[in-house]
């Protein structure tokens, strides 16, 4: 049996926070106010989103293995799963970027 893909398998890091460290920033209250999360649940959303399309694909796949599934809906699951893995490797690139631009600034 295959396993499911989760994010500790993929070595995805929690993004758990630990609240002693951060500073309360009113922006982000009113941002929670408004309906809007804060970038860490924006990305955490991502991934779990992008993994549940990779487990959707994988299952369709067996499925259709086993006859139960459509070529077509296989290939739209894939694709899907294809699309939101490169956007999440995109967006894990620009952080990176992001954090290697930041750490070479001087104080």
């Amino acid at each position: 049996m295959v396993d499911p893909v989760t994010a500790a398998a993929l070595g995805i890091p929690s993004l758990s926070v630990d609240s002693a460290k951060v500073p309360a920033v009113p922006s982000s209250q009113t941002a929670a106010a408004n309906g809007v999360g804060t970038f860490a649940d924006v990305l955490a959303d991502m991934g779990q989103e992008t993994i549940n399309k990779l487990n959707t694909a994988e299952s369709l796949s067996i499925d259709a293995i086993r006859g139960d599934a459509g070529p077509r809906e296989v290939a739209e699951a894939v694709m899907s799963a294809e699309q939101s893995l490169q956007i999440a490797i995109a967006v894990r690139d620009k952080v990176v970027s992001a954090y290697l631009e930041i750490s070479r600034m001087s104080i």
